[in-house]
């Protein structure tokens, strides 16, 4: 999947290890996505909201149908293939693993079920597309 086609016009976001903690990835990218114009949705099962944003506690607790949502990863490599388990188990085809999440055993699982990945060294805070350059 490439840059442009994870960040179109219209499309909702989900941020899987999103912070409260402002010095952490999770919140970093968490912010990056508010602040180029995109609405996201933090997944975190500890907090009720991150950044004044409501959180939900797993991808399939997101608002309307969780299959519409791109998600951006930042967990442990530990916990990414079963993030990416609960992601097919909810249609959601297109995942961003920010850099550090990656196991072999979770992009294996996302090749098997067909899930679109970015993985492998590009970040959303240096490779993400502004809203405003999204709707070229």
């Amino acid at each position: 999947m490439s840059f442009t086609d994870f960040f179109k016009q219209g499309q909702k976001y989900a941020v899987v290890g999103a912070s409260s903690n402002r010095a952490k990835f999770g919140n970093k990218v968490l912010r990056w996505y508010v602040d180029h114009g995109y609405t996201a949705v933090p997944v975190n099962p500890k907090e009720p909201t991150i950044e004044s944003l409501a959180c939900v506690k797993n991808l399939s607790s997101l608002p309307g149908s969780p299959s519409e949502y791109f998600v951006s990863v930042i967990t442990p490599p530990a916990i990414t293939k079963s993030v990416l388990e609960e992601a097919h188990s909810n249609g959601i085809t297109r995942v961003w693993l920010q850099p550090g999440v990656e196991s072999p055993e979770a992009t294996a699982f996302a090749q098997q079920v067909g899930i679109q990945l970015i993985a492998g060294g590009p970040c959303v805070l240096v490779d993400g597309i502004s809203s405003d350059r999204a709707k070229l």
